[in-house]
């Protein structure tokens, strides 16, 4: 759990996103386990009032402390005059949640933030923030295995050399999916930018993920600990875009070498995946083409995937032991070509050429060389 939240890290700066734009920010769903457990709510018959408390602290960021106090109780009235019905809980019960989200309850002033007050350097904040817990929460058993399993991700990643501007231990991270048994993660850009209309954007979560030990069981009848993150590739795209990301304002990226399959027969699809596994085997991107499509239709799926060379053996170079090789940078020159005839006859011998089985790998690295 700890490598995925350091590798989204690793990735969000991979792709442009500096140090402190981004946090990967870790909860554990034993610790809102343990939570629902103390206040009574444990159990499948309390399964709608624990979603309801759920969505209540997922509300946070947008209700405010005051808000979700209202949502744990009798209710709350919005600006419109709608009522939404709360979870019903009692003094003690929404004072333990609001203790969990970091505020404590004062008569004379409320309820007064004190997740961020800490006696430390900013260095010390995963730790702090751990301590709170169970000093303040009552969480039960098994909130406690959560808050244990938080501090050895905060120590491995401390050990790792990401601090807490990267990896932060942070109460309001959810996840809703039900299959979720353990540490659960988002990868959330904190930037601010202004759109095309001088509005500002603000991204929010990119990604996440988290442990889910049972879900595989699930098919296999077996346990099996698992855990994993998934990106939201629309989202982190057109944030990237806005930052000016290299990796999208650069070059475009070449796609890898499409062999095509002329051939349907068993013998020749082995045939041209050993094709394939030659190129691979030499650090070369390569693919099989996997459609029912003819040959210009697959070499307008190459040229779709910006592939600078494709594979081709039909009948005749199979029957001579050899292999066509189509450069498709330069075909494409080739066909906006208005030079002379010595010329065009020249550009196109290097367009497509034959060679021995044999030759293929060095065939294929010398036309990637050409276009570096």
């Amino acid at each position: 759990d700890a490598e995925m939240c350091m590798m989204a890290a690793d990735t969000l700066e991979a792709l442009g996103v500096k140090r402190g734009d981004y946090v990967v920010k870790v909860n554990n769903r034993k610790v809102l386990d343990g939570l629902m457990e103390a206040i009574g709510l444990g159990g499948e018959a309390n399964a709608a009032r624990r979603l309801t408390v759920l969505r209540a602290i997922d509300k946070l960021d947008r209700l405010g402390p005051e808000g979700v106090h209202l949502l744990l109780g009798e209710g709350r009235k919005d600006e419109s005059g709608d009522f939404t019905k709360g979870a019903g809980l009692d003094g003690a019960q929404a004072d333990n949640v609001m203790r969990f989200l970091g505020f404590a309850s004062h008569a004379a002033k409320g309820l007064v933030p004190e997740w961020h007050v800490f006696a430390g350097s900013p260095s010390d904040i995963n730790e702090e923030r751990l301590n709170w817990f169970e000093a303040n929460v009552e969480l039960g058993p098994t909130g406690k295995e959560g808050v244990a399993e938080l501090r050895e991700i905060a120590r491995l990643a401390r050990a790792g050399g990401y601090d807490e501007t990267q990896i932060l231990i942070d109460r309001s991270v959810v996840r809703g999916l039900e299959y979720y048994t353990g540490p659960v993660f988002e990868a959330e850009l904190t930037f601010g930018v202004e759109d095309e209309d001088g509005k500002p954007v603000r991204f929010g979560s990119v990604g996440g993920g988290g442990r889910y030990d049972g879900l595989v069981a699930r098919f296999r009848g077996e346990p099996v600990p698992a855990t994993g993150f998934s990106i939201g590739v629309s989202r982190l795209y057109a944030a990237l875009k806005m930052i000016g990301s290299p990796i999208v304002t650069g070059a475009p990226q070449r796609g890898p070498v499409v062999v095509l399959v002329l051939d349907k027969g068993a013998d020749d699809m082995a045939r041209y995946q050993t094709f394939v596994s030659s190129l691979r085997k030499e650090g070369i991107a390569a693919e099989l083409y996997l459609g029912l499509s003819g040959m210009n239709a697959q070499l307008k799926y190459a040229d779709k995937r910006g592939s600078i060379c494709a594979v081709i053996q039909g009948s005749n170079e199979r029957e001579k032991g050899e292999i066509a090789i189509r450069d498709l940078v330069l075909g494409a020159e080739l066909a906006a070509s208005t030079k002379d005839r010595a010329d065009y006859l020249e550009l196109r011998a290097k367009a497509q050429f034959s060679v021995p089985e044999s030759d293929l790998v060095k065939a294929v690295q010398e036309v990637l060389a050409r276009h570096r």
